[in-house]
């Protein structure tokens, strides 16, 4: 009886080995959600669905440069489930259920609009799943409330708006007037607070000769112009984005409006080539931090930017940069668990605490996961202004501004510090 027992622990024994390395190499299953449709498609959500073709593509096969070189995630392969994030909160709430309740997915990483990552925020939280939001730019998420399962990988508009503030100090000393037109919800609502407030501190005794609120994907903006046009403001702020953006560039450039103000589009960037004919020189544009022509000189950005540009003939606009860095963080967290784990595939929770408070390195240069309790990043920003050169466009005077110097100290709110002179 005794020589049975031992022959059935040794068949289970055996039997169990298969199935260790089964599970330490299966497939991790990642959500990968950008806008496929709809106006916001084609200026940001398809170049970031590309970026993240890439970089499933390129880690899995370990050709990634350095500090990346490593197939996958700790040697497993990297496996997308792709949703569309059109559709609104409600639908994405849906498809952010699906995906863990049906799909099973180990993670998510996504989300471009300011209003689907508030609305996922806490359903993550809910049902327990590590999710990175790679853009969503609102200082709300983290403001608001902790979170165990949230991490965002790109800096907030607080970063974009003092930025811009910062600029135009350096541009416009003596600007007297401002005035903004931004998108009616948390996005464009926390970039006009963030910057009016910047520019009051900054310049003290500025005007705000009228704030212009029309709704998302409104289109049309001939009665905002109107006003912009009859304010005088020297200097006008913008955070649209998407259809949004090109909408305006295309509607207020044979207006005048940029040669009668300085117009500062904090995410120009992503319509500067397309619209190239469009924009005049001397208008400021900004690409939500060190990326597309702001990003450094490094082996990573020479790696992604001509990957990108052979692969779909165009450079990587910021929305991709964004991308790449939240998968690249992902798989800095990933690993550094799996170290820290003795070699073994990490539990959730230990990716999670591998994440907090990490700093790693991306195309854009180094992104430090300080604020939010250790799970919102803060990278430094760029501004320049437009200028032709040979019938192309390019930046000129671009002027950089450190992380610490545009992003709060954590656990303080972006209002409150701005309201302080930026105290830290």
């Amino acid at each position: 009886m005794q020589g049975i027992r031992k022959l059935i622990a040794s068949a289970a024994a055996l039997l169990c080995v298969p199935a260790l390395a089964i599970a330490q190499d299966a497939p991790i299953k990642i959500g990968v959600v950008s806008f496929l449709s709809g106006p916001a498609a084609g200026p940001f959500g398809v170049p970031a669905r590309n970026a993240a073709e890439i970089m499933f593509e390129m880690i899995n096969a370990g050709k990634v440069p350095a500090p990346y070189a490593t197939k996958g995630l700790g040697g497993a392969k990297m496996q997308m489930s792709l949703v569309d994030e059109s559709g609104g909160t409600t639908t994405q709430v849906t498809e952010f259920r699906n995906l863990v309740q049906r799909d099973n997915v180990d993670l998510v990483i996504g989300y471009i609009s300011s209003g689907s990552c508030l609305g996922i925020a806490p359903v993550a939280e809910e049902l327990k799943k590590l999710t990175v939001f790679f853009d969503c730019g609102t200082p709300r998420i983290f403001e608001e409330r902790d979170y165990k399962y949230v991490f965002r990988t790109a800096s907030t508009a607080t970063m974009d708006s003092v930025g811009a503030a910062l600029y135009v100090k350096d541009l416009k000393p003596n600007a007297k007037m401002i005035a903004g037109v931004n998108q009616n919800y948390a996005w464009g609502q926390d970039s006009w607070g963030d910057f009016e407030l910047a520019m009051q501190q900054i310049i003290p005794g500025i005007k705000v000769a009228t704030s212009q609120m029309p709704k998302l994907f409104a289109g049309q903006y001939n009665a905002e112009i109107s006003t912009l046009l009859s304010s005088k403001a020297d200097v006008i702020h913008s955070s649209f984005w998407d259809g949004d953006l090109e909408a305006f560039i295309l509607q207020a450039g044979p207006r005048g409006l940029f040669k009668r103000s300085t117009v500062i589009l904090t995410t120009g960037e992503t319509a500067m080539y397309k619209l190239a004919a469009k924009i005049p020189d001397g208008v400021v544009i900004g690409a939500r931090g060190p990326y597309g022509p702001y990003a450094p000189d490094n082996e990573l950005n020479k790696w992604f930017s001509a990957t990108f540009e052979d692969r779909y003939g165009v450079p990587p606009n910021y929305a991709a940069y964004q991308m790449a860095q939240a998968i690249l963080g992902t798989k800095a967290a990933w690993e550094k668990a799996q170290a820290a784990n003795g070699g073994k595939r990490p539990s959730q929770d230990q990716v999670i605490a591998a994440f907090e408070n990490l700093t790693f390195v991306s195309p854009a240069g180094e992104v430090k996961m300080t604020n939010g309790k250790g799970h919102q990043a803060i990278t430094g920003t760029a501004y320049g202004v437009t200028k032709k050169v040979g019938g192309k466009m390019t930046i000129d005077k671009i002027k950089r501004y450190p992380a610490e110097k545009v992003n709060p100290p954590d656990g303080v709110k972006a209002a409150d510090w701005i309201k302080s002179g930026f105290k830290k």
